[in-house]
């Protein structure tokens, strides 16, 4: 996102809406700082100026990547998903992505007011390979790997902010404490927040398979429970 300085008459209305805080009063103009702007576009979309002089230049890569990031407005083209570009893990009733004996783990690094560079993305991914995990397919995180195995990502692309991303992934039920003890160990590395979900399917009994289980994070208490209200396309 780039501001028309001969628009711009520095009124400062545009600094409280940026979630990256990447806006900034340069003398009589407000000015973008390239290096933490994410294209999340709400500057733009939030019609805050009196004068529109916010504009979005045309983007290529690696700089589309932000935007397909961090814009919930903009389509992922890896998976054809708007928002961050990856179908939610609570739908798994339906898609069957994770089957019994099996979790699925989700990673999400950055939030609006911290964001991520793809750095820090890299090494919960690399992290994470070292267990053999299986990356879902339809993650555009996943899409961007040169490497599934080692969770590798282009080096062009390590600097790159973004206003968050996911690393998601099926695992093999008795796995989950190492894993979880792996991201605990790996926390105080990564530069940015992040949070993990982690979604098994009930027992026929309606316990979880995690139950009992030491794991090294508490669940938390507003967890969500699917009770099978949709149409399932698996056993």
């Amino acid at each position: 996102m780039l501001i028309d300085e001969s628009k711009c008459i520095g009124c400062g209305n545009c600094l409280d809406y940026c979630p990256m805080n990447a806006i900034a009063l340069d003398g009589d103009v407000a000015k973008i700082d390239q290096a933490e702007c994410v294209e999340c576009s709400v500057c733009l979309r939030a019609q805050c100026c009196p004068t529109d002089a916010f504009y979005r230049p045309p983007l290529s890569y690696p700089r589309t990547l932000a935007w397909f990031f961090s814009d919930p407005a903009s389509t992922h083209p890896s998976t054809e998903i708007p928002g961050r570009g990856t179908e939610e893990m609570k739908t798994n009733e339906i898609t069957g992505r994770f089957p019994p004996g099996y979790a699925g783990i989700a990673i999400e690094l950055g939030r609006p007011g911290i964001g991520t560079r793809f750095r820090e993305v890299e090494k919960v991914a690399r992290a994470m390979a070292e267990f053999g995990v299986e990356f879902e397919a339809q993650n555009p995180v996943t899409a961007l790997m040169t490497d599934p195995k080692t969770g590798a990502l282009p080096s062009e692309i390590h600097d790159l902010k973004v206003l968050s991303a996911i690393v998601e992934f099926a695992v093999e039920l008795p796995l989950v404490p190492r894993i979880l003890e792996r991201l605990q160990e790996l926390a105080p590395a990564i530069k940015t927040v992040f949070s993990v979900d982690l979604a098994v399917r009930c027992r026929e009994d309606g316990s979880s398979p995690v139950e009992g289980m030491s794991l090294p994070f508490s669940l938390s208490l507003n967890g969500k429970t699917n009770v099978g209200l949709g149409r399932p396309r698996h056993n």
